[in-house]
């Protein structure tokens, strides 16, 4: 059962960390529906891996940018790699000071709060809804692109609010070409997810009995299916698809608020 259960939160992680549909919030969900009562903080360990998963897919995804930026800076010269950079490290500023000054309160909030869950995936499918009809998106990113960008991605620590669609749906309001805010999107995240991690593992407790091998295989699901969401959505960023994913985010939120409030309990009908 704690196989399934891994491979589980592996798939729904990897998937939904690059569809703008919040990963966090479907994370919560399915830990509901699988009756997993769990604290954010008694299952670290799980969390660590399938985040390491998913940040390992975005660095192969775009491998190729990620060694020109790599490039770049080992010339010691103001050029595209280190601007890129900078524009990168400008943009974390943010969501790092939401984390450093609100992590424990941040941390109630991940403790199947369905309901807010439910509201924040309206809220993501507003952004979406606005983002689809944007027309008008050429630019590169700027500095102040970069810092209203962060904003957004210190927005959506919250459950429900997708990351990767409010930092695309901000980028293409901003008039940003859709593929430099796509890669810009995805790239942003590396370092925070690294950063997070990192405190996690010096912060938390990792004495949890999870197996190794349920955490191999999470990690795996969430590697592969990541690899491949994130593949997806930049082609679907491009066609300026999003409206669908705002459709599903709606049906997901009303869905889980009826069966919440309902008092529905998957265990309970198996």
């Amino acid at each position: 059962m704690e196989l399934i259960k891994a491979l589980i939160l592996g798939i729904v992680q990897g998937i939904t960390e690059f569809l703008p549909v919040s990963s966090s919030g479907h994370l919560e969900l399915t830990k509901w529906l699988m009756n997993d009562q769990s604290l954010a903080e008694e299952s670290l360990l799980m969390t660590v891996t399938v985040h390491a998963a998913t940040a390992l897919a975005t660095l192969v995804v775009f491998r190729k940018e990620v060694l020109e930026i790599l490039v770049d800076l080992f010339k010691f010269k103001w050029n595209d790699g280190t601007k890129f950079s900078a524009l990168i490290i400008a943009s974390m500023f943010p969501a790092a000071l939401v984390g450093v000054l609100f992590d424990d309160a941040l941390e109630v909030l991940f403790n199947q709060q369905i309901l807010l869950v439910c509201l924040m995936l309206l809220v993501t499918g507003g952004l979406l809804i606005l983002a689809d009809r944007a027309r008008t998106t050429e630019k590169a990113v700027g500095w102040k692109d970069a810092i209203i960008i962060g904003i957004s991605q210190a927005i959506a620590i919250l459950p429900g609010i997708s990351r990767s669609g409010a930092t695309i749906s901000t980028s293409v309001l901003l008039g940003i070409d859709r593929d430099k805010a796509a890669r810009f999107s995805f790239l942003m995240v590396v370092p925070l997810i690294l950063g997070k991690m990192a405190k996690d593992l010096l912060d938390g407790d990792l004495t949890e009995t999870t197996q190794p091998l349920a955490l191999a295989v999470a990690f795996v699901a969430a590697f592969v299916t990541g690899v491949i969401a994130c593949i997806w959505m930049i082609r679907l960023v491009r066609k300026a698809s999003l409206r669908y994913f705002a459709y599903y985010c709606f049906a997901v939120a009303a869905l889980a608020a009826g069966l919440y409030l309902s008092g529905f309990n998957l265990t309970a009908t198996s």
